[in-house]
């Protein structure tokens, strides 16, 4: 069943509208160079997002729905269940909701029960987890190793504890090493699954130089959890790296479908985190039918098992594909396909092809990429039947030829890095 929502919203009573205030000088100067220097430049003139309408049969690869379960019967029926009985619930902090058998805290105990962890923390989101998590663990002199494609909330907490960021490479334990014989024990963090490339860290590796050198390890499993391991448990517990890994934080609104974040961690820090982090503290906590639906999604994810396997399917049959046909999609190995372009003018006009071949996949570019990084996101799911996947296969073949691969970012990198050893032996 869909729900339609009216094109136009008619208030009972209606104000007429007030001209805003002109910014002062330091503000405007800010906003007129987003405008001149990205959308009349960079964008020629078109938002960077606001690509095609999709139609019916439309192919949709933007969604992080990964398990396609958003519309499952179970899920949907736990939410309207929890909102008819309960409504909203509680409008205050979860800072507040003390008792063990608040529904808050008995979804809390199932999730850790099935990551191997002493407690779980639900938070609003992701960002506010990982921004909370850092900002609470850190301080001024704290060095924070943070991998360079770590996502964006992770270095949001570096600031919010006015810490120390330390940039390391890419899934480079070596480099990683050597900065922190230089700068000291400190926090590490990493995606165990990046979310621009699909690439997967060497999770074993860095946990050892972390417990060598008495540093926090802190793994965000927003693209595992659900979709990797057994029951969806994430990398880092069907690695059995539960007992080196000081906390496993992911956001719930990829496999899980639900708009909440979560912390794994000891008994002892809840409550530290509870009254130390400003965004727990500061934020509502969770309405009944969020945690209903955490609660049921939970269920789903750990008992439909076909669903990681067709993911996982899915994922081998694309990618393969893909490099077969010369895309440059080797960094990754995951769900998420990056189609990494380069400059926004030039990513556009990929989307652009792809949405005239009925595929629709999401572009990512600055900050949510280095500069001259954009990319088109190509998003796997579950529920992409074979004839889904050969259209994307057909579809990318068909736009091989017509869409510069060989200028790509992507596809300069690859050239320089199997050129590299030879190059090294000419030298020698």
């Amino acid at each position: 069943m869909s729900i339609s929502f009216p094109s136009v919203v008619t208030p009972s009573f209606q104000m007429l509208p007030v001209r805003s205030p002109e910014l002062p000088e330091f503000a405007r100067q800010r906003v007129e160079r987003f405008h001149n220097e990205r959308v009349a430049t960079s964008w020629n003139g078109r938002h960077i997002l606001r690509g095609a309408k999709p139609g019916a049969n439309a192919l949709m690869l933007q969604s992080n729905d990964y398990l396609a379960i958003t519309r499952h019967p179970e899920i949907v029926a736990a939410q309207r269940e929890a909102l008819a009985c309960a409504g909203n619930g509680a409008m205050m902090s979860g800072l507040f909701l003390q008792h063990d058998d608040d529904p808050l805290h008995v979804v809390e105990r199932e999730l850790a029960l099935a990551l191997g962890s002493e407690e779980t923390i639900l938070c609003q989101s992701g960002y506010v987890a990982n921004i909370g998590l850092v900002q609470c663990l850190a301080g001024e002199r704290t060095p924070v190793y943070i991998d360079m494609l770590a996502h964006a909330s992770l270095w949001e907490g570096i600031k919010a504890a006015g810490a120390q960021s330390v940039p390391v490479f890419h899934n480079d334990p070596e480099y990683l090493e050597r900065q922190i014989l230089r700068h000291g024990p400190g926090l590490i963090l990493v995606d165990s699954i990046y979310s621009t490339n699909g690439s997967i860290c060497p999770l074993a590796e860095f946990a050892t130089i972390a417990q060598r050198h008495g540093c926090i390890f802190i793994v965000d499993e927003s693209h595992s959890l659900g979709t990797h391991g057994v029951h969806g448990e994430g990398l880092v517990a069907s690695l059995g790296l539960n007992d080196r890994v000081h906390f496993v934080t992911a956001s719930l609104a990829k496999a899980y479908c639900a708009r909440a974040g979560l912390i794994s961690c000891s008994r002892r820090f809840k409550p530290y985190f509870a009254f130390e982090s400003m965004p727990a503290i500061f934020s509502s906590t969770l309405l009944p039918p969020e945690l209903a639906g955490i609660d049921a999604s939970h269920r789903v994810i750990q008992r439909e098992g076909w669903r990681r396997a067709r993911l996982q399917h899915v994922t081998r049959r694309v990618r393969e594909a893909l490099l077969e046909l010369g895309y440059p999609v080797r960094e990754g190995t995951e769900q998420i396909i990056a189609l990494e372009v380069g400059t926004e003018a030039a990513v556009m006009k990929v989307r652009d092809a792809f949405e005239a071949e009925n595929i629709f996949g999401a572009i990512f570019c600055a900050p949510a990429t280095a500069k001259n990084r954009a990319l088109l996101r190509l998003t796997l799911h579950a529920g992409l039947d074979d004839d889904a996947v050969n259209r994307l296969i057909g579809a990318c073949t068909r736009l091989r030829d017509k869409i510069d691969l060989a200028d790509w970012s992507a596809s300069r990198r690859e050239r320089r890095t199997v050129n590299k050893p030879q190059a090294a032996l000419e030298v020698a």
